[in-house]
């Protein structure tokens, strides 16, 4: 029971933010990224950006206009997060044991 409690401590930590769960049956949010694509982060800065959060970074992919994390932490704990393309900030969350 500890570690989901744990992992979404820590989620919310790093995204300055409570978040939001993943909703609906296809586990999928839309969200309204309105920002140039010129100015968004690369695959390989978002990998580096949660890496140097203490996260080993799985794959990082382009999903709804937002990339799409999957990703594990010292703890073995599993995060699968949606964030923001230019300023890499989790916009929803889900998180495994």
């Amino acid at each position: 029971m500890r570690k989901p409690i744990l992992l979404s401590v820590l989620v919310l930590i790093l995204a300055g933010t409570a978040g939001a769960a993943f909703a609906g049956n296809d586990g999928r949010q839309r969200f309204n990224i309105d920002a140039p694509r010129d100015q968004w982060m690369s695959v390989a800065q978002i990998a580096e950006k949660y890496e140097a959060q203490g996260f080993k970074v799985r794959q990082v992919e382009l999903d709804d206009g937002v990339y799409e994390i999957y990703a594990i932490n010292a703890q073995g704990l599993r995060l699968e997060a949606y964030v923001h393309p230019v300023t890499g900030e989790i916009l929803a969350h889900d998180n495994d044991d």
